[in-house]
């Protein structure tokens, strides 16, 4: 059962698409072809693209669509698709001491039609959304950061905590903790990134640690147009797979393979 991942993806449907057809996990159709494979997303849908929503209305048929066929779609949630979710039901929650979560939103590519059509339903499976998830001994998750053990020791109650914190819609506390996942980097070397790589995956499990968020042109100064695979760092415990698509890089789905023991 062939794994595969895919970084942010910020509301570019067609690209998506795309590049599912050319893995062979959809047919021509739209529809589910993959079999037994497993494909996980690793948040931010949304936001600086032309169809956010669009790209969540896909990962959940293909959730049923794969189920059905023996094979997963997973996704984790990223701090876009928490600052999406937070503007439309707590919009004037703190970010921080000078701007609220919808300005926050808006500031960093949040689209008003993302916004208009972001139902209670859609909001719902949104909140049930996992943090973190471990498969196959990669620790997929959306940031590049240790803020998650602020959230709890361990991978079960880091999503319990963020699956409640999206149930409660707390106004008082939503945006501080929508904040904690903005955080990055904290794998790269000067910022001690190995250390904070085995730290996480002894906390949580796995091997190796795969994110997005950090896209890799910004983060490893590959240009856009030459992004072709993932970049794996921090002697081989981390694996980045931002590709940067609304910088202009393709968007790729990226085939897993089971990390070596150290």
């Amino acid at each position: 059962m062939t794994l595969y991942v895919v970084g942010d993806v910020h509301g570019h449907l067609a690209p998506l698409t795309g590049a599912l057809r050319e893995a062979g996990l959809l047919d021509e159709a739209g529809a589910w072809c993959g079999g037994a494979a497993r494909l996980w997303f690793l948040g931010d849908l949304t936001d600086r693209g032309p169809d956010g929503i669009g790209v969540i209305d896909l990962i959940r048929r293909l959730q049923a669509e794969a189920a059905a066929a023996g094979g997963e779609v997973g996704c984790v949630i990223g701090n876009h698709d928490m600052l999406l979710y937070g503007s439309r039901f707590i919009p004037e929650s703190p970010v921080t001491e000078v701007r609220t979560i919808i300005q926050v939103w808006a500031l960093n590519g949040g689209q008003e039609h993302d916004l208009d059509r972001l139902d209670e339903e859609r909001a719902g499976w949104l909140a049930g959304l996992p943090a973190i998830a471990l498969v196959d001994e990669h620790l997929l998750l959306h940031a590049d950061t240790m803020a998650y053990l602020e959230f709890g020791g361990d991978l079960t109650e880091i999503n319990l905590t963020l699956r409640r914190i999206m149930r409660e819609r707390d106004a008082a506390t939503f945006g501080r903790n929508t904040r904690l996942l903005f955080r990055r980097f904290e794998f790269l070397e000067h910022n001690d990134g190995v250390a904070n790589a085995r730290t996480l995956l002894e906390r949580l499990g796995g091997r190796r640690i795969v994110h997005g968020h950090s896209t890799i042109p910004e983060t490893f100064g590959v240009p856009p147009a030459a992004v072709q695979g993932p970049i794996t760092y921090a002697d081989g415990l981390v694996m980045a797979v931002d590709t940067g698509i609304s910088l202009g890089a393709p968007c790729l789905v990226i085939p897993l393979a089971a990390p070596q023991p150290a």
